[in-house]
């Protein structure tokens, strides 16, 4: 089977051995802690800054099938390393409920399970409505565990979803979309999707009008051999029909998330 990788590497570490990690912004000093924590059905690791100050803002990114629950992690040191306001920025990783261990894929989870194969065989017989309408067994309690976690992040900050940025990668961005449309109360201030794809398409057009003030940035790449760059461009033309301002990055490569994304994204998260 093929893992859905986001090809993202850092110096970022999580061994079990090994929970507490510094990072720092080149321009403030400030420095950052990832620590494993539970938040209601998920596993995550949360990065924030060492000194215990005031959270003022939420990232969440949600990683994709077959990685393992840290595969994005190694944005934060991206991101906080470009960000020119990332006093009280917190970035939560969200490890997916389902283990692909006894699937041979140690280390790997999913946020529900798939058929990579069924897929690619649908887009190839140009069976494009039943991959855009199809609404995945097991999204429903992605999507439940997903809006929990968040929930508890806003709650204990005593923050809103007016100050949360909620991304993914893969099936990652479109639990994401999924939660936006379909779980939270009120839409996120912004959002961060790399190489996600329309699915549930009936649900989310009734309800992506909602996320009109919504600033996104998605990214997918033009050789994408595992969600076809037309299926981006569905998502694409669903947001920017519900009137979203949409940051569209298309890149010449595959399943991966470019390093103009994370550029873009650090702004992103400057203006919430």
């Amino acid at each position: 089977m093929i893992r859905w990788r986001s090809g993202v590497h850092s110096k970022v570490k999580l061994a079990e051995s090994n929970l507490r990690v510094r990072l720092e912004n080149k321009l403030s000093q400030i420095s950052y802690r990832a620590q494993r924590q539970q938040l209601g059905q998920l596993n995550c690791v949360v990065v924030q800054p060492e000194s215990g100050e005031e959270i003022r803002k939420i990232m969440v990114l949600c990683h994709g099938f077959g990685a393992p629950g840290e595969d994005l992690v190694g944005i934060a040191e991206e991101l906080l390393e470009r960000t020119a306001s990332p006093d009280g920025v917190q970035l939560i990783f969200p490890a997916a409920p389902l283990s692909l261990d006894e699937l041979g894929m140690p280390g790997g989870r999913a946020w529900w399970l798939l058929s990579i194969a069924k897929l690619v065989a649908a887009m190839e017989e140009g069976r494009f409505e039943q991959v855009r309408e199809e609404v995945p067994e097991g999204i429903d309690t992605a999507r439940n565990y997903l809006t929990e976690t968040i929930e508890i992040a806003l709650e204990r900050s005593s923050l809103t979803a007016a100050q949360l940025v909620l991304g993914g990668f893969s099936q990652g961005a479109m639990l994401a979309m999924d939660v936006a449309c379909r779980g939270l109360n009120a839409p996120p201030a912004a959002m961060c999707l790399y190489s996600g794809a329309l699915i549930c398409e009936k649900q989310w057009r009734l309800a992506a009008p909602k996320l009109a003030a919504c600033q996104v940035v998605q990214s997918h790449g033009k050789q994408d051999p595992i969600l076809p760059f037309t299926m981006g461009v569905w998502l694409r033309d669903l947001l920017l029909k519900s009137n979203c301002n949409v940051d569209f990055i298309e890149f010449n490569g595959p399943h991966t998330i470019p390093l103009e994304a994370i550029e873009r994204t650090s702004q992103l998260l400057d203006g919430v």
